[in-house]
């Protein structure tokens, strides 16, 4: 072919290096010959590198290059500047619709609809969320160049009713988006950008470019781009060159690659057919010599064989023998493995001069670990594909900011907020972090405090240092949290306030206006994302203020924070689209596991896949065959690592569909595995696991500490002498350092909450009626006096579905049991105080009681305490490591509870409150006054042993009667000493 056109570059082969490479021997004889080209790349990433492969060809010489342009930014002034006078209006295009005020419209359309038809009310946050959905497919229509009437006509007969409603609501796109748009005087994104080729298109037809053009590495059939690259190949020096073209697969793999939307050619097929080119004519670029890895072209058009063309494995018998060399697959435990073996081996690449390595992965959580785990060895290297603006530092401030108001300041969220780098209240970081931790100790640990502001007034008392807090808070927040309690608002009014409050609570000594929410790369993007979203909602329809946090969190969610680019030389990590075209010496594909890279091939949320096809729209299957290409671009680097992840958050994975294609071919050509470099590679795993390993472990003992017998505690209750000698070391914890258990932020009533319920309960219903009434009336008491009890506990629905119909079982039997009890006539005494005294070596030790029932029957005495938990069983108080009844015994048999008169205690009983079936239990103490003197002898013993200074406070001496609840295990750290028995 005298004037060949079409060209490939091989997919084992650097596009962009060998592009650089044609361009200069074909083009570069003369000093500015390079200056007249024109070369249409996809992306401005394609653009910037390949000036980068034009400095590396030309080592440095200074050169003028050619002019190029990515096919989003075809640049109208110069299409105006150059188009004749008979094309004046060329150019006369409305500008873009911003994305933002397009989501926002369309929000509006829909919601309307949702109000004229049979529907649930649409919020403004769903009909956002659907919005974003709407739009892509408006996206999708304009880059297939169809026409929105045609959604009128996609229901048949044949088609369930509901498919209608979805037409009815697509006709928000056809009857009125086009108007909306015209009142905007704007164009959809997708509509402008093929308006902007046909007039690229139209000045070439009419004006042919004096020098040459080259298209290059176009891989997709999107008919506006593939009627451009037809315009190119019409041009007197147009070319187009492609991506990793197949040109040796037979006829019937060819056909069935057509038909394939899953085959990674399948997208250069169609291209070529709407081109209405032949395989046949593309020719290699400019017939570059034989190169090495050919063979690593063969096993990726194996490996990528069409499923209907699979049976051909079967006769395949052998591979060149290069296929697989530097092809390396490492199957790694977890995805933290997975990252740490990357960054090991991107690390590594580093100790070998000029050469480069690249991650390429979908996984944008794999590509942040390595990121993170790369900052160990101060290399700093960003995920290019970005970070959702919504997880940065100033984006998560303003999402914490509205999930606080829309929460009237409940305690987690609005710690959340105040525990932010950015919240500082216009103090020193340093003060307002102290008076937060003031107001969390005092005011949102343990039970929830009322709603909003006067709620922590409320709790805060008299403490100033809260107070001060809650002023400034109150100072910044009140006119948010007023729209947000609004029944209506304008949308304006609510991003208004919301920022004023962001600002006023970022606002520091110097700078009252929170100028650090706006700084660096992040700051940047939300200052711009706030702008655009604030011009977007002019004439937005009004909503409720509560409707606001989730309408924001939403329109959020779209933004990304990009890094700029190269900001590491010779590492990159690239998404799977910005890797497109791009090379490097080493390439690691990370996170092949089916289900990440191919991502799964979700359903249209509007038509069905008939629907779609007969609308013309692409298949779904499409993006897993763009997916494969991508695949396959990095393929053919001269090393290849592929990684993989065997288990993610604690399940099998399945590998990748290419990866089971690969082990498929090696197989059928009799080799089980992938080789791998055992010396260079297979090492690295190991490595990873042991990077955060210490060099050596060193056993530790279990705690002991020995204070001196007078920092000792002398006054312990009944039942701490039992964790006494279960766990010494809480009693250390408890009354020597003085540690105080936290109770949790917000806390949810839990079981010992439970227990309090219902033994005030109980205590009231007993002190309230010493003479009990009748059964029908006594259990209507004892309820109500549980309600009191319960209190506003019982508006939880975990208290009101779950506790409170275990009290009402318990109330009946306390009620019968009681009625029993009553006839043998007796006085009860509950909640009542006593204690102790008894001597020891370091002096006097008093021993303290609150016995939940003491009854008097005749001259002697019963103890009864309520456990709505476990019981202690026989051994454990035989054995005196559940003393509490028995030493309640002394104390009674001494006269020491309050108002109780002394006497015998004959009987001891534990009562089972557990509100199942039964719905309570009487488990009797055998032998009282035994039990009592063996207890009295236990605790001397003790205390003559504790007041020995060299006695230390053990944590768990005896393991197997360790608590089972412990608030200072972690002060133990258990796990450091611990064995399983002792677990």
């Amino acid at each position: 072919m005298t004037d060949p056109r079409l060209w490939t570059i091989e997919s084992h082969r650097p596009f962009l290096d060998d592009l650089a490479t044609g361009l200069m021997q074909h083009y570069g004889g003369a000093a500015f010959a390079l200056a007249d080209l024109i070369v249409l790349l996809p992306t401005r990433r394609a653009c910037r590198s390949l000036r980068d492969a034009f400095l590396r060809q030309s080592h440095g010489r200074p050169m003028l290059l050619p002019r190029m342009t990515a096919i989003g930014d075809i640049d109208t002034d110069e299409i105006d500047l150059a188009a004749p006078a008979d094309h004046a209006d060329l150019l006369e295009l409305p500008p873009a619709i911003s994305s933002l005020r397009r989501q926002l419209l369309l929000a509006q359309l829909i919601r309307r609809w949702g109000e004229r038809s049979d529907t649930a009310a649409i919020l403004p946050g769903q009909a956002l969320a659907l919005a974003r959905d709407l739009a892509r497919l408006l996206d999708e229509i304009h880059t297939e160049k169809l026409s929105l009437g045609g959604l009128d006509s996609l229901v048949p007969d044949t088609l369930s009713e509901h498919w209608q409603i979805t037409i009815d609501f697509l006709a928000i796109l056809g009857t009125h988006w086009p108007a909306i748009l015209a009142s905007e005087g704007a164009l959809d994104p997708a509509e402008r950008r093929n308006r902007l080729i046909e007039a690229q298109i139209a000045l070439w037809q009419s004006r042919p470019p004096a020098g040459p053009v080259i298209a290059a590495g176009f891989s997709s059939a999107v008919p506006a781009v593939a009627d451009l690259l037809r315009n190119v190949l019409g041009l007197p020096q147009g070319m187009v060159v492609l991506p990793g073209l197949d040109r040796t697969s037979d006829a019937p793999a060819w056909d069935a690659i057509r038909s394939d939307a899953t085959h990674p050619q399948h997208g250069l097929a169609t291209l070529l057919d709407r081109l209405e080119q032949e395989r046949e004519t593309v020719l290699p670029w400019f017939a570059f010599p034989a190169a090495e890895r050919q063979g690593r072209s063969v096993l990726a058009r194996e490996l990528m064989r069409p499923a209907a063309d699979s049976h051909r494995w079967r006769q395949l018998d052998r591979l060149p023998d290069d296929a697989t060399d530097g092809l390396i697959r490492l199957d790694l435990s977890t995805p933290q493995e997975e990252a740490v073996t990357i960054a090991l081996l991107l690390r590594e690449r580093l100790e070998h001069p000029g050469e480069t390595a690249m991650l390429v992965t979908p996984d944008r959580s794999l590509a942040r670990r390595v990121a993170a785990e790369l900052k160990r060895w101060q290399i700093d290297i960003d995920d290019s594909a970005g970070l959702p603006l919504g997880q940065t530092a100033p984006g998560a401030f303003l999402r914490l900011i509205a999930d606080a108001a829309a929460q009237s300041l409940a305690p987690v969220t609005l710690l959340a907020l105040l525990k932010h780098p950015l919240a500082t209240l216009g103090l020193p970081p340093g003060v307002v972090r102290g008076q937060v931790r003031q107001l969390e100790m005092l005011c949102l640990r343990g039970p929830r405090p009322g709603p909003g502001i006067a709620g922590l007034r409320a709790v805060a008392h008299k403490d100033q240092t809260c107070l001060d807090l809650i002023d400034r808070l109150e100072a910044a927040l009140a006119d948010f949290l007023h729209v947000i309690a609004a029944q209506e608002t304008t949308l304006d009014e609510a991003i208004r306030r919301h920022i004023a409050s962001a600002q006023a609570l970022a606002a520091t000594p110097d700078s009252a206006e929170g100028t650090s929410l706006w700084i660096m790369e992040a700051g940047e993007a939300l200052s711009g994302f706030i702008a655009d979203f604030a011009e977007a909602s002019q004439g937005f329809e009004a909503i409720s203020g509560a409707d606001y946090p989730v309408l924001f969190e939403t329109a959020l969610g779209g933004q990304v924070v990009r890094p700029r680019f190269g900001k590491h030389p010779r590492l990159q990590i690239l998404g799977a689209l910005e890797a497109r075209l791009q090379s490097a010496d080493l390439v690691v594909l990370g996170g092949l596991n089916e289900g990440i890279w191919p991502a799964v091939a979700e359903p249209d949320p509007f038509l069905s896949r008939p629907m779609r096809k007969a609308f013309g729209l692409t298949a779904p299957e499409t993006l897993i065959g763009l997916a494969a290409h991508d695949f396959l671009s990095g393929f053919g680097a001269p090393t290849v690592i592929m990684t993989r992840a065997l288990r993610a958050d604690g399940a099998p994975t399945v590998p990748s569909r290419w990866l089971l294609r690969l082990d498929t071919v090696l197989r059928a050509v009799k080799l089980d595995r992938l080789p791998a470099d055992p010396q260079r590679y297979s090492h690295y795993p190991s490595h990873a696991r042991r990077l955060d390993l210490p060099g050596a472990i060193q056993a530790v003992d279990p705690p002991a500490p020995c204070p001196p017998v007078a920092a000792r505690p002398r006054r312990l209750s009944v039942t701490e002498i039992g964790t006494w000698m279960r766990d010494p070391y809480a009693i250390y914890a408890r009354h020597v350092l003085e540690l105080q258990p936290l109770d949790p932020v917000d806390a949810d009533p839990g079981v010992a909450e439970r227990g309090s319920f219902i033994h005030q309960a109980l205590d009231d219903f007993i002190r309230h009626h010493p003479m009990l009434p009748p059964p029908e009336s006594a259990l209507d008491a004892l309820l109500e006096a549980g309600r009191a009890a319960f209190g506003d506990a019982l508006a939880r629905p975990s208290v009101w579905a779950f506790w409170w119909p275990r009290f009402v079982r318990i109330a009946a039997w306390f009620i019968e049991t009681e009625t029993r009890r009553r006839r043998s006539g007796l006085v009860s005494f509950t909640e009542r105080k006593g204690q102790l005294t008894l001597t020891g070596n370091g002096g006097a030790f008093e021993l303290r009681a609150k016995a939940d029932r003491i009854d008097l029957i005749g001259s002697t005495l019963a103890i009864i305490d309520y456990k709505t938990g476990s019981v202690p069983g026989t051994a454990e108080i035989a054995l005196g490591f559940a003393p509490q009844l028995p030493l309640e015994a002394l104390i009674a048999a001494g006269g020491g509870f309050i108002d109780v008169p002394s006497g015998t205690v004959t009987e001891l009983a534990f009562w089972h409150l557990s509100g199942s079936d039964p719905a309570g239990k009487i488990c009797a103490v055998e032998d009282p006054q035994i039990q009592a003197a063996t207890a009295l002898a236990g605790l001397q013993r003790l205390i003559r042993t504790f007041d020995d200074p060299a006695t230390p406070y053990r944590a768990r001496p005896q393991p197997q009667w360790a608590p089972r609840h412990n608030a200072y295990e972690h002060l133990e750290r258990l796990l450091e000493w611990g064995s399983e028995e002792s677990e």
